[in-house]
C-alpha cells in the first residue's frame, strides 16, 4: 500500500509541475504583449524579439550552471555552512537526472518551473529598457540575472534550507522579494547607467508622458500576466507530502500541501488571497491614477506582489489592503523617483516589481511577526528586521549593484545603448538597415557568379 501511495503522489506531483510550467508562460506572453503595446510602433520588432530571445539564453545557461546554483549555494556559501557539492551533483549538467532518466520522474518538470521563474526575472527588466538599449546588452543582462544573480538569492531566501531563512526568519512565499525585488533593483541599477530615452526630459528636467501606443494590448498582456501568475501561485507550493518527510513538526500526521519551505498551505488559500491582492490593487490604483488605465492594471500586478510574501497565511482582508497600499505606494514612488532623479522607467516596472516588492517583505514581517520560517526546529521565526535585512539583501546587494556594474562594464565597452541616430529614427530601421545590406551582398555576389 505505501509503495502504491508513494507511487500516485510520484506521478501526481509531476503533473502537476508539468502544468504550470504552461500556464507561466502566458506571462510572457503576456510580457511581450504589454511592451510592445508600450514601446512607438518604429520599435515594435525589436521590442519583441528583445524580449523573446530571453527564453533561449536563459534555458540554456540556466539548464548548464543555474539549476546547479540553487542547490549548491543555500549556506551562502560560508555563512551557514560551505558549498553543498554533493546535493548539487545531482543537478549539474552531466547527471543522468538532468535528462531522459526514467526512474527520475520529477527533476525536468521542477527545474522548468524554477527555469520560468527565471525567465520572469530577465523580461520584469526588459519592459523597464525599452527603445534603446542594444540587443545583445539586454541579453547578457538577461543572463547575469536569469541564471546567475536570481538563482543565488533563492538558494538563500527560497530553499528549504536557505540561510536567510535559518538566520533571518525570512519568508516569501511567493516572491514579493525573491523574484520581484531582485528584478526591480536590477533594472534600477541598469537604469541609472542606461539613461532616459531622448524626449523623455524637459530642459529643465520635467518628465514627459510617453504614452503606450496601444492601450488595449497592454490591458490584455497584463491579464495574460496575471494567469499566469496564478500558475507561478500554484508552482511555488508542494503539492502533497508526507508528514515523515519534514519530521511531522508543523503538519501533524496527515498528509499536505506545502509551500516551497514546507510549511502548511493550502490552494484555497491562495486563491482567496491571489485575487483579494489582486482586487486590492486594481482598486488602490485606479483611485490613486485618477482611472488611468495603464497604471490600474499595473496596480492589480503591484498588489498581488506586495501581498505575495505572505500570502500562504494571510487573511484575505488582509491581502486586499496590503494589495492596495502597494498598488498606491508603487505609483506614488515611481513619480518621485522620476522626477528627483530623472529615471525613465518605461512601463514602471522598477515600481510594480521592485518597490512592491521591498515593501512587501518589509510589511510581511510585522503581520506574520513570531510564526514559524519553517517547520525544521532551530530556524528563526518571521520577524520585521530579518525581513527587512531580506529586502536589503535582494533590491540592493542582488539586485542593484549586479544590474549597476553589469551596466557600467557594458556601456565602458560602447555596447550598453544604441546610437541617437538610430533611436531617433527607430530601433526597427537599424534591424531593416542589416537586412538590406544583407540582400544587397547576396545580389553582389550572385552578380558576381553570373559573370564567372
Amino acid at each position: 500500500m505505501d509503495n502504491q501511495l508513494n507511487a500516485i503522489t510520484t506521478v501526481f506531483t509531476e503533473f502537476y509541475y508539468w502544468v504550470t510550467v504552461p500556464m507561466m508562460f502566458l506571462i510572457h506572453v503576456g510580457f511581450c504583449m504589454y511592451e510592445v503595446g508600450a514601446s512607438r510602433r518604429r520599435n515594435h520588432m525589436h521590442t519583441l524579439m528583445k524580449n523573446s530571445m530571453v527564453i533561449p539564453l536563459v534555458t540554456v545557461t540556466f539548464f548548464f550552471f543555474g539549476w546547479w546554483i540553487y542547490w549548491a549555494l543555500p549556506n551562502g556559501p560560508f555563512i551557514t555552512g560551505g558549498i553543498e557539492w554533493e546535493a548539487a551533483a545531482k543537478y549539474a549538467p552531466t547527471s543522468p537526472n538532468m535528462g531522459t532518466d526514467l526512474s527520475d520522474r520529477l527533476t525536468g518538470v521542477f527545474w522548468a518551473a524554477f527555469l520560468l521563474f527565471s525567465w520572469t526575472a530577465a523580461s520584469i527588466v526588459s519592459g523597464a529598457v525599452i527603445e534603446r538599449i542594444n540587443s545583445a546588452a539586454f541579453w547578457v543582462l538577461a543572463v547575469v540575472i536569469g541564471s546567475g544573480a536570481w538563482i543565488v538569492d533563492a538558494a538563500w531566501g527560497w530553499h528549504f534550507g536557505g540561510w536567510m531563512v535559518r538566520l533571518l526568519g525570512y519568508h516569501d512565499a511567493y516572491a514579493s522579494g525573491v523574484i520581484h525585488a531582485i528584478a526591480g533593483g536590477f533594472a534600477l541599477g541598469v537604469l541609472v547607467v542606461l539613461g532616459p530615452r531622448l524626449g523623455k526630459f524637459a530642459a529643465d528636467g520635467t518628465p514627459r508622458d510617453i504614452l503606450p501606443h496601444n492601450p488595449w494590448m497592454v490591458c490584455v498582456g497584463l491579464f495574460l500576466i496575471y494567469t499566469g501568475f496564478w500558475g507561478f501561485y500554484v508552482a511555488c507550493n508542494v503539492p502533497v507530502i508526507s508528514p515523515e518527510t519534514i519530521g511531522g513538526q508543523i503538519t501533524g500526521e496527515t498528509w499536505t500541501a506545502t509551500n516551497i519551505y514546507l510549511g502548511p498551505t493550502t490552494l484555497s488559500a491562495i486563491t482567496f488571497n491571489f485575487l483579494m491582492s489582486l482586487s486590492g490593487g486594481m482598486l488602490a490604483a485606479f483611485v490613486v491614477s485618477k482611472g488611468n488605465a495603464f497604471w490600474t492594471y499595473s496596480g492589480g500586478l503591484a498588489g498581488i506582489i506586495t501581498a505575495s510574501a505572505g500570502n500562504d497565511l494571510y487573511h484575505p482582508l488582509q491581502a486586499m489592503i496590503i494589495g492596495g497600499f502597494g498598488a498606491w505606494a508603487a505609483y506614488r514612488l515611481h513619480y518621485w523617483v522620476e522626477r528627483t532623479f530623472r529615471i525613465d522607467d518605461a512601463v514602471g516596472a522598477v515600481a510594480v516589481h521592485g518597490y512592491a516588492g521591498f515593501l512587501g517583505l518589509v510589511i510581511c514581517g510585522f503581520v506574520l511577526w513570531g510564526y514559524p520560517s519553517s517547520p525544521y526546529e532551530g530556524f528563526a521565526t518571521v520577524n520585521p528586521l530579518g525581513q527587512l535585512l531580506g529586502a536589503l539583501i535582494m533590491f540592493g546587494v542582488l539586485g542593484f549593484l549586479p544590474g549597476w556594474i553589469t551596466a557600467k562594464i557594458l556601456h565602458a565597452f560602447g555596447a550598453l545603448r544604441i546610437p541617437r541616430e538610430i533611436e531617433i529614427l527607430g530601433l526597427d530601421f537599424e534591424d531593416q538597415m542589416e537586412e538590406e545590406r544583407a540582400r544587397a551582398e547576396v545580389r553582389a555576389a550572385e552578380k558576381a557568379l553570373a559573370g564567372a
